[in-house]
């Protein structure tokens, strides 16, 4: 059952479109965050991505260790919205037709019929992405980009609202393939979990002994009331001059003496697109440059490869190498300032 108290906040204040004010939708993405929050103890900075994804139309990487909450969080967040999850275990041998779905025949209607794959669900939970070979990663790319899958020359949409959560685990473990940059870049976050501190853990161990707390948890809103979300975030405000600063930001990875591959201009697309959200979470109708700063790394670092004097020989090298780059680019782009009224 959708709790009516979120849903009346979120018709409170609405607009000619019939979706909620600055006010109306804190408060609605606030309750989702708090739901979320119940069952991810101690990591308010992953939930809040995780939601920030799906608002923007985007999806989300997370890269950790095994058992720290990755696949937890992905089902925690589809219930608080009451939308529909599968979750695919990428191995070595899932075919890209387990993904997308296969025709089969039909002997009594003596024609092909399509048996839809895991891919059509509002939430997808791609599970250790990085055990499957390339070619079952890329059955993905289709669907995250166009929303939509191709099978033997037809067309079917997948349902919205549509994300994306894919988790992997570190490269250096063993058994792991490397996403390519253009799967990477389908991605508009990549996040890590981390460890849970000792206060969080031992809550863990009290409270899960006897009860599964996604079992408790109860949708804050429809997946139909989430559209209404998704549109008013998109309609917030960005100034020609913020739009300038993200373009800089981007430029200024593709020129830089340390990188080999700088953000693409998808990269900035979706960096846009999540500081909206970041902006509306905050009950903002405005993007501020703090938006787009506080996005620059989650959104920009899964996608730019350090030269090998910079640290990119090894993955871990790399994203510290990679983080630290970013720091300064933020610190040399020039940042907007509002002219005095």
């Amino acid at each position: 059952m959708v709790d009516t108290a979120m849903t009346d906040a979120a018709s409170e204040g609405s607009g000619a479109l019939g979706v909620p004010s600055a006010e109306g939708f804190a408060r609605v993405t606030d309750a989702i965050l708090d739901a979320v929050g119940s069952v991810i103890d101690g990591k308010p900075d992953a939930v809040r991505s995780a939601l920030v994804c799906f608002l923007a139309e985007g999806h989300l990487l997370i890269e950790d260790v095994p058992g720290v909450g990755k696949t937890m969080l992905a089902r925690a967040l589809a219930t608080s919205v009451d939308a529909t999850v599968r979750r695919i275990q990428f191995t070595p041998d899932l075919l890209p037709g387990d993904v997308t779905g296969v025709s089969v025949f039909n002997p009594v209607e003596r024609e092909f019929e399509f048996k839809p794959g895991a891919i059509f669900a509002n939430i997808v939970i791609a599970d250790e992405i990085n055990r499957s070979s390339p070619k079952t990663q890329s059955a993905l790319l289709e669907a995250m980009e166009e929303r939509q899958v191709t099978v033997d020359g037809r067309t079917h949409f997948v349902p919205e609202p549509f994300l994306v959560v894919a988790t992997q685990n570190p490269l250096e473990m063993e058994g792991t393939y490397a996403l390519p940059e253009a799967q990477r870049d389908r991605f508009m976050m990549r996040i890590s979990m981390g460890y849970p501190d000792p206060r969080s853990e031992a809550l863990m161990l009290r409270q899960r002994d006897t009860v599964n707390p996604l079992d408790q948890l109860a949708p804050v809103v429809s997946a139909d009331e989430v559209s209404g979300l998704v549109a008013w975030a998109r309609a917030v405000h960005v100034a020609p001059a913020i739009e300038d600063y993200a373009v800089a930001l981007a430029q200024a990875t593709r020129t830089h003496g340390d990188l080999r591959l700088g953000a693409s201009p998808r990269a900035t697309l979706q960096l846009v697109r999540a500081a909206k959200v970041w902006a509306a979470l905050d009950g903002r109708a405005f993007v501020i440059p703090d938006d787009i700063t506080a996005l620059l790394s989650p959104v920009f670092a899964h996608r730019l490869i350090p030269t090998r004097a910079a640290g990119g020989a090894r993955a871990s090298s790399a994203s510290d190498a990679i983080t630290t780059i970013l720091e300064r680019i933020a610190a040399s782009v020039r940042v907007p300032i509002a002219a005095r009224q």
